[in-house]
């Protein structure tokens, strides 16, 4: 593939930003994921799961520590 001019680089962007600007002005915005924060704040459903996961990762840790404790140092 030859390398492409500038006058085509510049073209490229003039029309991806026309579409942009397109979009903007239709109320057109890409998802974001900063949407959604917030959204499950008061359902009973995920205060449950959340309490659930925090139940099992409290135990694996303590499963991590017993295990670091069984062990014996050895001189190196």
């Amino acid at each position: 593939m030859p390398p492409r001019t500038l006058e085509e680089r510049v073209t490229a962007l003039e029309q991806q930003v026309a579409e942009l600007r397109a979009a903007q002005a239709n109320g057109v915005q890409p998802s974001d994921w900063r949407r959604t924060l917030g959204m499950f704040t008061d359902d009973p459903g995920m205060q449950q799961l959340f309490a659930e996961a925090l139940k099992v990762r409290e135990a694996d840790r303590q499963r991590a520590r017993r295990r670091q404790t069984g062990r014996k140092r050895t001189k190196s």
